[in-house]
């Protein structure tokens, strides 16, 4: 089951510059995750700081097709993240505006939801 409403913790900037918001309630997969990290990873470069917010600590379990009923519950196939609307899920510091806006798109494309580009509200361009 899917939780409904907004995040109310994690749904501001705690460690980075920039970061990637969900806009709706998904679970993302372990495999989602490393995705979007590489795709982060790939494109900022080692010069960058990436922080991951959320963590897949729930098993999804299934059994085999051919399975009768009853006897007791399936293996965990794949682990998942909930992610409700509102929450951080990336952040990275240590790099300018435009290469990080460029690498959460590419980041966002490899999620299961809608996402969203974010900036920490003291931040200015100089200090780099």
């Amino acid at each position: 089951m899917i939780p409904s409403g907004n995040s109310r913790r994690g749904n501001t900037l705690a460690f980075g510059s920039f970061g990637i918001k969900a806009m709706e309630t998904v679970w993302i997969t372990s495999r989602q995750i490393e995705a979007a990290r590489v795709a982060l990873t790939r494109h900022l470069g080692r010069e960058s700081k990436v922080w991951i917010r959320i963590f897949p600590d729930k098993p999804i379990t299934k059994k085999s097709p051919g399975t009768r009923m009853g006897k007791g519950k399936g293996n965990p196939e794949y682990w998942v993240a909930v992610v409700k609307a509102g929450r951080v899920m990336f952040e990275t510091e240590g790099v300018k505006l435009a290469d990080a806006k460029e690498a959460f798109r590419l980041t966002g494309d490899k999620l299961p939801c809608l996402s969203k580009f974010i900036v920490r509200n003291d931040y200015s361009e100089n200090k780099d």
